[in-house]
């Protein structure tokens, strides 16, 4: 799109050399048309590095608590292999094996969906204290018919500038040549040469 400013630019200084203002005009109103498309382009990347940035924040506070909750777990495996084994110890003695088996696996499993579901909604508690569930795509309310009224009226004057700069620029141009299109106009007979006419008739 830089490029096409460019040559929109060149392309309006040739029509003004060839006397042609109309097609420089043209030429000048897709430039400011360009322009204000990579205007808007500019705000919407400094917008979404912000975002970035925000996101790269988010995962650094989460891979801390995640490896915390990973040292945390680590230290509950321990306390669950000597309670284990406190249990085996037990079980020689009572004969209920089978069944604290079952019962230590089921506390085990409710122990590590629940560390689980707890790191999880901490993590979903940064995201959402980062803003980083905000809509990355909101480019900006709608515009509507008067704003974009006054945005061609905008648009309009900042070309009559650039197109009276382009003016000075290259000496003003001559004046625009005579349309070649529209036809000469047909001389209309001399009053005289009509009744000379005329009198030859009637003779």
């Amino acid at each position: 799109m830089q490029k096409q400013v460019v040559k929109l630019d060149t392309q309006a200084r040739q029509a003004l050399s060839a006397n042609r203002e109309d097609l420089a005009r043209i030429a000048l109103d897709r430039k400011q048309s360009v322009q204000t498309e990579l205007q808007s382009l500019d705000q919407q990347i400094a917008d979404l590095e912000d975002q970035q940035q925000k996101l790269i924040d988010s995962e650094q506070a989460m891979r801390a608590k995640l490896e915390a909750f990973r040292t945390k777990k680590e230290v509950i495996k321990a306390q669950y292999s000597a309670a284990e084994a406190q249990v085996r110890i037990s079980e020689a003695a009572t004969g209920v094996g089978e069944q604290m088996a079952d019962v230590g696996m089921a506390m085990q499993r409710a122990l590590d969906k629940t560390e689980d579901m707890k790191a999880r909604a901490g993590a979903m508690g940064e995201l959402q204290d980062s803003g980083t569930f905000d809509d990355l795509t909101t480019l900006g309310p709608a515009k509507d018919d008067i704003d974009r009224q006054l945005e061609q009226l905008s648009s309009g004057g900042a070309v009559d500038d650039e197109l009276a700069k382009m003016k000075a620029e290259i000496g003003g141009g001559s004046p625009p040549p005579a349309e070649l299109d529209a036809p000469a106009a047909e001389p209309e007979p001399a009053p005289a040469a009509a009744d000379a006419g005329g009198d030859a008739a009637e003779k």
